[in-house]
């Protein structure tokens, strides 16, 4: 059974996100076959545009408006309502974003449709549709299945790899004018602060810290490893309480959730909030002092040793092997 697929395509900083290819290759698995269509909302066209229908999409639906150049909710739910009932889509698949998480129960609701939030696999099997998502912070996984109506899902970053893209592969390219009418709120600007560095939700690899770094200063350890292994800083509740880093920097039940190829603890105990946050991790190494300490539990290697001592030695080891294979 073939199936119409929607994705709603997220910008950052003039790109794509990773995270909308990976949505893409989700629809193929739902699609079968049918139409794939991707939603950009925005009047900017992002660099790496081609990507998308090399990696699946049939048609690219231009939402072109400056007020949907920021994300603002009241915008993007018009102008996506207008499209979503134009193309009349079996399923409408975007990321689990701080953008995802706001936007897709509100157009679920407006459709009276039931949406999957944080899937992190998804099956075709006959009639259904089977989305993987987690439980309990992450201790159990559980299958939710689709057998009739509209589809909203969101899917978790770094969980479904993009299929093979085919070079030269191109697609309908359509101008949308979206009938937006009133807003109560309008995006002016968005500041961000600057970390200089990789997206922490789409990060392959991630430094995280926490109260045993001691001190905002302890953090520069973590940041050297991480510049190294070309990855992100991340950081515990603990460490951002106690003013260390940034809130923006937290991982945990009540920060991000991350599912990174390497997850390095450093100075984290392994409270059940902070697990919740990284338990899904391919890789998971814990670097703390106490070889009691819960993240022992969950990490695949562990290092029990003063973090000031062991990270320096890592990020050296590192950078030698990295040199080495680059010649």
């Amino acid at each position: 059974m073939s199936r119409k697929v929607l994705v709603v395509a997220e910008t950052r900083d003039g790109r794509i996100r990773n995270v909308t290819f990976e949505a893409l290759s989700a629809a193929r698995t739902i699609a079968r076959g049918g139409e794939i269509a991707v939603a950009l909302p925005g009047s900017r066209e992002p660099g790496n545009l081609s990507a998308l229908a090399e990696l699946g999409a049939a048609k690219i639906c231009f939402l072109q408006d400056e007020r949907l150049d920021q994300y603002a909710p009241d915008a993007y739910l018009q102008a996506l309502t207008g499209l979503i009932r134009d193309l009349n889509p079996d399923a409408v698949l975007t990321g689990h974003t701080a953008v995802g998480r706001d936007l897709m129960p509100r157009l679920a609701a407006r459709f009276g449709a039931g949406l999957i939030s944080d899937a992190t696999a998804v099956e075709s099997a006959g009639d259904e549709v089977i989305f993987t998502r987690p439980i309990h912070a992450g201790k159990a996984f559980q299958k939710k299945r689709f057998r009739f109506g509209m589809i909203f899902a969101t899917i978790r970053p770094n969980n479904i790899p993009p299929a093979e893209a085919q070079a030269g592969r191109e697609a309908v390219r359509i101008v949308h004018r979206p009938d937006i009418g009133d807003i109560r709120t309008l995006v002016r600007d968005v500041v961000r602060k600057e970390s200089g560095g990789v997206d922490l939700t789409e990060a392959r690899i991630i430094v995280s810290g926490g109260r045993g770094v001691g001190s905002a200063e302890g953090f520069k350890v973590l940041r050297e490893l991480a510049e190294v292994l070309g990855g992100a800083v991340g950081a515990s509740r603990g460490a951002c309480d106690a003013g260390y880093a940034d809130y923006s920097m937290q991982i945990g039940q009540t920060g991000k959730v991350v599912t990174p190829d390497l997850y390095i603890a450093c100075g984290i105990s392994g409270a059940v909030q902070h697990l919740a946050g990284m338990s899904n991790s391919k890789v998971i190494v814990a670097v703390n002092k106490d070889p009691e300490a819960p993240i022992f539990g969950v990490a695949d290697y562990g290092i029990v040793g003063d973090l000031f001592e062991v990270v320096p030695v890592l990020t050296e080891e590192f950078r030698k092997l990295l040199s080495e294979a680059a010649v």
